[in-house]
């Protein structure tokens, strides 16, 4: 998606086959990666909001300069992760797709030493929670992109500058998978991950709290994403679950993602002499690419890529599959809904086991299972009892890929916390807070 190939795309049909063309790359599953998005905090007063310059000059070793790192300028870690901030000032670690969950996680735990170390010598720290729960949102990063996204989120209430500037995920890369049928295959992956996304976010809740107090939701975070713009939040796919034998029909996944890029509003518009990028109210890509909209000139390819990069569906197609479903876990406990996800989604037995047990929550629970995982997690029986299978079944798939001991003992720590107790992280926040 970064060619700089131009040409107009008036025709929807050319728009389409771009889209179409990018979205997936096709081989075998082999790489995984994982992006780690931190709040940013003065441990000695929690509430307050740290100030750009303080966190440029915090990470200038990595970036060269005091300016935030942004996704056009970013810094490099030692092992080659990139460190990027978001609008409020979270700082994102990217690391470089790793030929196995061992590589990636050593590579990554590599560059978070140092990342924190530089963090705690100018007297702040990572927090790993998913939506901050004492400070109201604060844009900190100027640029033209976040402003428009601000603007474009503003019509639809607090939200947007909530999402922007206060949470933070764990979003685990995994490859595509090839044309065939099994596992390994695009089409299984696709809607694999679509059904266990529900469970990832019910066991790795952690952000029950909004300004200091309970929201009523374990993953706020969730809450903040569910009431944005739904034509480019909601899940892509949004068919039958059904049988692991019956995942391969339906359609492909190529197609769901042009219909709904095509159809989600335009955020932004690059290119204007102005800083302002914003784009006309109501205005589809659809729409832009078939001449509509007061706009200054005609779509081309890199627009349609760019407007690509302002969806956010829970699992998001880029080349691979980009699974966003999890809040931001304390310390290193992000290893572990990257273990388990790429877990799932790599073993044969064990992805069987998840689709089952994913099958009754999307079968059985009344309302969107995804709203009901976020708002009650493992709380709720057949959420809990999902959890349960889920969990064993990618344990038993790590311990079958000789992953890691440390890895093991991670997800054998967060069972024994939290999944064999039906709890998450959040539970934890809620009581410290009420004591």
């Amino acid at each position: 998606m970064t060619s700089r190939t131009r040409y107009p795309a008036r025709c929807e049909e050319e728009a389409a086959a771009y889209i179409h063309g990018v979205c997936l790359k096709n081989g075998p599953p082999s790489k995984v990666g994982v992006e780690l998005e931190w709040l940013i905090r003065d441990p000695r007063d929690p509430a307050a909001h740290v100030p750009a310059s303080r966190i440029g000059a915090a990470v200038r070793v990595f970036t060269g300069h005091e300016r935030l790192p942004s996704s056009s300028t970013p810094g490099v870690l030692p092992s080659g992760s990139l460190l990027t901030a978001e609008p409020g000032g979270q700082l994102e670690v990217s690391s470089l797709p790793a030929d196995s969950l061992a590589g990636c996680v050593h590579a990554t735990m590599a560059d978070l030493a140092v990342l924190r170390a530089a963090i705690a010598d100018a007297g702040l720290e990572l927090a790993g929670v998913g939506l901050d729960p004492v400070r109201a949102p604060r844009r900190i990063l100027d640029l033209p992109r976040y402003a428009a996204m601000e603007e474009f989120f503003d019509r639809g209430g607090p939200w947007g500058r909530r999402m922007m500037c206060g949470t933070a995920s764990v979003q685990a890369s995994l490859d595509a998978g090839d044309e065939s049928d099994g596992v390994a295959g695009y089409r299984y992956r696709w809607r694999l991950l679509h059904a266990i996304g529900p469970v990832i976010v019910a066991a790795f809740a952690n952000s029950p709290l909004r300004e200091g107090r309970p929201t009523g939701w374990k993953s706020s975070r969730q809450q903040v994403w569910a009431h944005l713009d739904r034509g480019r939040t909601r899940p892509v796919h949004s068919g039958p679950i059904g049988s692991p034998r019956s995942l391969n029909r339906g359609g492909d996944p190529r197609d769901a993602w042009v219909a709904y890029a095509l159809d989600a509003e335009v955020m932004l518009i690059r290119g204007r002499a102005s800083r302002d990028w914003s784009a006309p109210p109501g205005l589809t890509l659809r729409q832009w690419l078939r001449g509509a909209g007061a706009v200054l000139r005609e779509p081309d390819t890199d627009d349609v890529a760019y407007h690509l990069s302002t969806l956010f569906p829970p699992v998001r197609p880029r080349g691979h599959f980009e699974v966003r479903v999890a809040d931001a876990q304390p310390g290193n406990g992000w290893i572990v809904p990257l273990a388990v996800t790429a877990a799932l989604a790599g073993d044969a037995r064990a992805a069987d086991t998840a689709l089952a047990a994913a099958s009754r929550i999307h079968g059985g629970l009344a309302g969107d299972p995804w709203l009901r995982a976020a708002r009650v997690g493992p709380a709720d029986a057949a959420i809990a009892q999902a959890s349960r299978d889920c969990f064993e079944a990618a344990r038993a798939a790590l311990q079958r890929a000789s992953a890691p001991a440390a890895v093991i003992a991670a997800v054998d720590a967060f069972i024994d916390a939290y999944v064999g107790r039906d709890r998450c992280p959040a539970d934890d926040l809620i009581e410290e807070t009420c004591r």
